[in-house]
């Protein structure tokens, strides 16, 4: 069973996911908030495996809320009707593992909660075209020293993952199994501080070891 707390200003948007994540068979709703803060205390009360996060709340926001869980190993999927790109970015930044807007079809909802809940990121084609074009192609976010710790083979697959491969690409790219492809992205995630892919697709381009128009594959950049 996915236990999930929903955190949003509105009521009625409040009522609308529960309504909608209670009639699944392995999902169940153990809380509400009504602001960052809130969300913050009933989290570290309730432990939900997944935290669904407004951003634009009273007090404390949904962006310092989704740090401060994320910072403690909760899963947090934002879900706002302010689908701008700084959002986006800062989500991501913050540790969120996946973002959708409020007019998402309830199967993505729910299948958002699913990805997250397993330990995986959800990143929508649209939202990743958005970040890598707007945001993590300047020049001035480069912070190659930041791979310092990886290995050369590391690289590699983090390339992959950055172009948004899954597992079994990447594997077949590099002929290695899809099993140790997840070895070294666990290791890369201890090693960056991070606790899952949506944040490594951050890094791969704020670092430039990937470039907005490369091609898929998983040569690590030069």
């Amino acid at each position: 069973m996915i236990t999930v707390l929903l955190a949003d200003d509105q009521p009625l948007v409040r009522a609308g996911l529960r309504a909608l994540l209670d009639t699944e068979e392995d999902m169940t709703v153990v809380g509400e908030a009504a602001d960052g803060a809130e969300a913050v205390r009933m989290a570290g009360r309730l432990q939900p495996d997944v935290v669904l996060m407004d951003i634009r709340m009273p007090g404390l926001d949904g962006l310092q809320a989704t740090r401060t869980l994320a910072a403690s190993g909760v899963r947090v999927v934002v879900v706002t009707t302010f689908d701008l790109d700084e959002y986006v970015y800062e989500a991501l930044r913050s540790g969120a593992s996946g973002f959708l807007v409020k007019d998402a079809e309830p199967a993505e909802i729910r299948h958002a909660v699913r990805v997250a809940a397993r330990g995986d990121a959800l990143l929508s084609p649209g939202v990743t075209r958005r970040l890598i074009e707007e945001f993590t192609a300047r020049p001035a976010g480069l912070d190659a020293d930041r791979l310092a710790p990886l290995t050369g083979r590391e690289r590699e697959v983090l390339a992959g993952v950055a172009r948004g491969l899954t597992s079994p690409q990447i594997a077949e790219r590099l002929f290695m199994s899809p099993l140790t492809v997840k070895t070294h992205v666990n290791r890369m995630m201890a090693k960056l501080g991070v606790h899952d892919r949506a944040q490594l697709v951050v890094i791969g381009y704020e670092t430039g070891l990937v470039r907005p128009g490369d091609q898929p594959g998983c040569t690590a950049a030069r």
